[in-house]
């Protein structure tokens, strides 16, 4: 071999390492990335959970208001507005 041609694999060798290189740190790169996905993973299998339990304890509260209206409270009228009428103050 030739020292031109010796040269040139020379070249190529060191053109290859830096590619190799390259991807290693690409893969690197993405193995964090998809360290940091699972977390956001169970982040949002949490905020899930936590937005059904809010939607059943608003659906509930939601519920007991619209009894509450319904069924006017000692005191108060049909509309459930408070009859201040037969009040005394002393």
């Amino acid at each position: 071999m030739s020292d031109i041609d010796a040269n040139h694999v020379g070249v190529l060798l060191e053109r290859i390492a830096d590619q190799n290189q390259a991807v290693l740190e690409a893969v690197g790169d993405m193995q964090k990335k998809v360290a940091k996905l699972d977390g956001i993973e169970r982040n949002v299998a949490e905020l899930k959970q936590d937005v059904k339990t809010i939607k059943a304890a608003v659906s509930n509260l939601s519920s007991e208001l619209a009894d509450h209206v319904r069924q006017p409270s000692h005191g108060s009228d049909s509309s459930g507005r408070l009859d201040v009428s037969r009040w005394s103050v002393h």
